[in-house]
């Protein structure tokens, strides 16, 4: 589904209390070359992982997403003004 850049945060805090461990969300330009992987890890345990203009991986609970999803957007998505979001099964 695609998303307005300004309810992406918002909407994937949502989503992401209600995924169970081993499943997790993408988040994907338009062209999707750059991309935002989240995966739940335990009940309050995520691993996100950004790739595009860098390639990195991170470790955060519910509590410190919001500032990291924040970051990530603006350095992998700064001139979208529509992101793509999928779910993913691992």
């Amino acid at each position: 589904m695609m998303l307005d850049i300004a309810n992406v945060v918002p909407n994937t805090l949502t989503r992401l209390k209600k995924l169970t461990p081993g499943s997790g969300l993408e988040l994907l330009t338009y062209k999707r070359d750059r991309s935002v992987h989240i995966v739940k890890n335990n009940d309050n345990a995520f691993t996100i992982t950004e790739s595009g203009f860098q390639e990195n991986t991170f470790s955060s609970d519910l509590k410190g997403m919001k500032k990291l999803l924040k970051t990530l957007l603006k350095r992998e998505f700064p001139r979208s003004n529509k992101v793509r979001m999928q779910e993913i099964k691992i």
